[in-house]
């Protein structure tokens, strides 16, 4: 493997080196901080920094709190990050300055709010010197045993500088044990456990990986010119006119550099993957070519599935679209149930999604600005309304309140995935068991607190149904926060051995 180059770190001076100057607060203890995020990479073309920016503008339905680009000139690295939007953050001035350097290739990341992480210092990539030269890395996902990693290394002298378990990575990273063995990165990734599909830069070429399970979605493509990319979704793809090759496997390491793409593994591929459903039910852009399969095809054969499993008696005047997430499934619903499609309410294109917003207040707010209800449409009918998913159930109840104001006779809540009844460990930040809704509650319990009529799920087995392929059977999806099947001991997440104090050496 060729190793970084040994150049002095460099940083322009108008730009922010990526690492966090003491910003804080403690790290949280255990698998608390769950983020969901959008990565992006490019190699071999001279307008990286630029393209970079477009492939997480086209992934900003992944993370709306923080993002970040790094660039490399083939001997230093450079870097900007920022809290908020992708075209907030990136200014003209910004890109043109990121652009002056970035005559190689580039790293990107859009970072989800999470519970007690929303700080500037988590803010990605993340970007470090160590006896190497010069690393930024980007994470999609949540390693379970960061937190006992982290503990240890404190516990031998070292200094952190965020809070995101991303930088345990680091540390691993420049680590004399990792870097006395043959390829160090793949002694780095053999040491973590959970969902990763991570982008690193170095001085001279990028490397991505994902976890041996394949959590979370990574793809490669070629750029017009030729030149590799990678990106957590096709969409990123399509927006820099580039070509989609394939998925990234799990356990792979995909090097871009001058020699152009290489591969090796650092783990096998797990005999049963544990693919991310929720990418299906909500997360990924419906445009987006994930685990295989188009998404905007699944979520309409939810809605599908849906309407055979759950109609309403005696019908309804309309089929109604949660939107935005909810309309791939409504359609479904209406084709299958040949009920009528009507959209009833008007999301606000301004606002972000309000799943990932960090605080209720902020949440039930967005809702409020985001759907305006057209009245004459709902006054006076019996509406079932389709929606992916509901995880906290009180910005779901502000949406049905505003049904009702508009004149609603009847609404029929019509959900195109289970019950989400477990927290999750593997990159989503749903919140622990007794703020979810539907933990000890039972269907009607939770009919009656949102104030409809009625209330349906599709079963888990339907959902499976519907996101299986011949190639990706539905037992290779992870439903934890349905079922509560973890493939991995929460408990005790530290696979591959023990760290104990003593075994400190390696560090």
């Amino acid at each position: 493997m060729q190793r970084p180059s040994k150049t002095r770190p460099e940083t322009l001076v108008t730009l922010p080196v990526l690492r966090a100057n003491g910003a804080g607060g403690a790290h949280p203890a255990g698998p608390e901080a769950k983020e969901k995020c959008g990565v992006f990479a490019v190699w071999g073309e001279p307008d990286a920094a630029h393209l970079a920016y477009t492939g997480l503008y086209a992934q900003q339905h992944r993370g709306q709190e923080s993002a970040g680009i790094a660039v490399s000139d083939g001997q230093r690295l450079v870097g900007h990050t920022g809290m908020g939007l992708v075209p907030e953050i990136f200014t003209t001035r910004i890109l043109k300055e990121l652009g002056a350097v970035a005559a190689k290739g580039s790293i990107g990341h859009n970072r989800y709010s999470t519970s007690g992480g929303s700080l500037s210092c988590n803010a990605q990539p993340l970007l470090e010197s160590y006896i190497d030269g010069q690393v930024a890395v980007a994470h999609n996902g949540n390693l379970v045993n960061a937190a006992t990693l982290r503990r240890l290394y404190e516990e031998n002298g070292h200094i952190f500088h965020t809070t995101s378990d991303t930088e345990v990575v680091i540390h691993l990273l420049a680590s004399p044990h990792q870097q006395r063995s043959a390829d160090p990165l793949a002694a780095t990734l053999r040491r973590l456990q959970g969902a990763f599909s991570m982008v690193f830069l170095f001085a001279d070429r990028v490397e991505a990986a994902r976890d041996p399970w394949g959590w979370r979605p990574l793809v490669l493509g070629r750029t017009e010119k030729g030149a590799p990319c990678i990106a957590s979704e096709s969409v990123a793809l399509d927006a820099i006119g580039a070509t989609y090759e394939r998925e990234v496997e799990p356990g792979e390491v995909v090097t871009l550099s001058d020699r152009g793409v290489e591969s090796r593994r650092f783990a096998e591929a797990v005999s049963r993957p544990a693919h991310c459903v929720f990418e299906h039910v909500y997360f990924a852009s419906p445009s987006s070519f994930v685990f295989g399969q188009t998404v905007q095809i699944v979520r309409e054969r939810l809605g599908e599935e849906l309407a055979r499993e759950a109609p309403v008696e005696g019908g309804a005047d309309y089929v109604m679209p949660m939107p935005d997430s909810g309309r791939s499934a409504a359609n479904g619903y209406a084709r299958a149930s040949g009920i009528p499609y009507r959209e009833g309410i008007v999301p606000n294109r301004y606002v972000g999604r309000t799943f990932i917003k960090p605080t209720q207040t902020e949440r039930n707010a967005a809702v409020r600005l985001k759907l305006n209800v057209i009245r004459e449409i709902v006054n006076g009918r019996r509406l079932i309304v389709v929606d992916d998913s509901i995880v906290r159930g009180t910005t779901t109840q502000a949406k049905m309140s505003q049904l009702r104001a508009a004149g609603a006779k009847e609404i029929h809540l019509r959900i195109s995935c289970p019950p989400i009844r477990h927290p999750c460990y593997f990159g989503v930040d749903f919140p622990e068991r007794t703020q979810l809704i539907a933990n000890e509650r039972s269907v009607e319990d939770i009919r009656k607190y949102l104030g409809v009529d009625s209330l349906r799920y599709l079963s888990l087995e339907g959902m499976l149904k519907c996101a299986a392929t011949p190639g990706i059977p539905g037992d290779h999806y992870c439903t934890a926060c349905f079922s509560g099947e973890y493939r991995i001991d929460i408990d005790h997440p530290i696979a591959h051995e023990a760290f104990e104090p003593r075994q400190m050496q390696w560090f």
